[in-house]
């Protein structure tokens, strides 16, 4: 049964850890006064000042999205091969 579900553990799990850097509203709820993270650097940084590392930050973030979602495209290309081979 694993390795039919497999798939999609794996892009829930990468879809989930991919959509917590977005948590802004979360992180400045739960974080204490001493934790900085990175979605609240990035609103401070906003905030204060616009600066070239905040661009960089956000590209970075938008090319882990998509290498993300092409590992999942791939990831459901291969089960959808799997599972016709095996039919």
């Amino acid at each position: 049964m694993l390795p039919l579900i497999a798939p999609g553990v794996i892009s829930g799990a990468l879809f989930a850890f991919a959509t917590s850097f977005d948590e802004v509203v979360v992180t400045l709820f739960m974080a204490g006064p001493n934790q900085r993270t990175l979605p609240r650097q990035m609103f401070a940084g906003i905030r204060e000042n616009i600066s070239p590392a905040i661009a960089a930050a956000a590209t970075v973030l938008i090319l882990f999205s998509i290498v993300l979602l092409l590992t999942l495209e791939w990831l459901r290309g291969r089960a959808e091969r799997t599972r016709t081979a095996k039919v």
